[in-house]
């Protein structure tokens, strides 16, 4: 695991972007493509913004395949989508093909949707391991990522698989990548910023005993890949 840590968020987005496109680079000489989960939410906005302008012409985006770590029970339209957000500052800019884009149809039901996804990613690796080259994730305040919140079902998910998951303290439901299904990635990056993302850094990558129920993105710990966390000093002020 590597910790980098950056005095502002500006110089974090931009280190974060050079490192997305050397693995999407190397992915690209290597197999022939890249795929690549975004992570939803708002703290990517920027991210997104500068990989498809600031930095678009250093990333063969014909070759590239964009997935979603986990989705929001919400529709398409719905301006808490994650797939929307993507769309509206990462897959437009690019003119990505809806060919490229792996959304989470969310008009089906939770587990419908979830068996769906799974399905749909079977497919795209031909029926080999599902290993993405890139995972990028990103933490709550909760210690949760993806959508594996304390205290629910899928902390103890022990399946390589996309899991439908009910969030009692949202009063929803949410589709999800496993733990393990992440942990089978060649690159995970967690993008964490923030004075309010202090606390739950501390317990994740403190030194104290593991306690993955209240501390869920402990369990995300790559099999044969490479973690990098990718923060600013606000958020790692406790450790």
């Amino acid at each position: 695991m590597k910790l980098h840590i950056y005095d502002t968020t500006a110089e974090l987005f931009e280190k974060l972007s050079h490192y997305i496109i050397k693995i999407a680079n190397e992915a690209i000489v290597a197999k022939g493509r890249f795929d690549f989960v975004l992570t939803g939410g708002n703290s990517p906005k920027t991210l997104y913004q500068a990989l498809s302008t600031t930095y678009k012409d250093q990333i063969d985006w014909s070759k590239v395949y964009f997935f979603f770590g986990d989705e929001r029970t919400v529709l398409p339209n719905h301006k808490d989508y994650n797939g929307l957000m993507a769309k509206e500052n990462l897959f437009d800019n690019l003119q990505t093909p809806e060919s490229h884009i792996f959304y989470v149809d969310t008009t089906l039901a939770p587990a419908e949707a979830a068996g769906a996804y799974k399905k749909a990613l079977d497919e795209h690796f031909d029926g080999q391991e599902i290993i993405f080259d890139l995972i990028l994730l990103g933490m709550g305040d909760d210690a949760h990522t993806a959508s594996i919140f304390p205290h629910t079902d899928l902390v103890k998910n022990t399946a390589k698989t996309v899991a439908a998951v009910f969030v009692e303290k949202l009063d929803t439901y949410r589709v999800s990548f496993t733990a393990p299904m992440i942990n089978q990635a060649k690159n995970v990056a967690f993008l964490t910023f923030g004075e309010g993302k202090a606390n739950a850094l501390s317990h994740v990558l403190g030194k104290g005993e593991k306690n993955y129920d209240l501390y869920p993105s402990q369990l995300i710990v790559p099999v044969n890949g490479h973690l990098d966390w990718f923060t600013d000093k606000a958020a790692t002020s406790l450790l």
